[in-house]
């Protein structure tokens, strides 16, 4: 088969169109992407909200104990092995794996 300028061109169109849409698929699903819940927010203060558990202010949340963390929380909504998950206390937004809140209860 004779390759011909009409079928490179048609070719070199369909190949542009396919890489095309293929960054915007990207660009879509990183820009869907939830949200981290930011620690300075009314809500996550209210709720002693911390990114990283290790950071507990312990005088004024006695509830906590070493080992409790997002991860291992009933309220997680990812698995165990996540850098972060959805959470119904933060609506639409991720809260960190490693991080901790006041309304944290034992995964059954």
């Amino acid at each position: 088969m004779k390759a011909t300028r009409r079928t490179f061109v048609i070719q070199s169109v369909v190949g542009a169109s396919a890489l095309g849409c293929a960054g915007l698929v990207r660009a879509q699903a990183a820009a869907t992407a939830p949200a981290m819940v930011n620690p300075a927010d009314a809500q996550a203060q209210a709720l002693g909200y911390v990114a990283d558990a290790a950071k507990v202010d312990k005088a004024k949340y006695a509830k906590y104990a070493a080992g409790q963390v997002c991860t291992n929380c009933a309220l997680f909504q990812g698995k165990a092995t996540d850098a972060a998950g959805g959470c119904p206390l933060f609506a639409g937004k991720q809260v960190a794996g490693k991080g901790w809140c006041s309304a944290w209860a034992k995964k059954a």
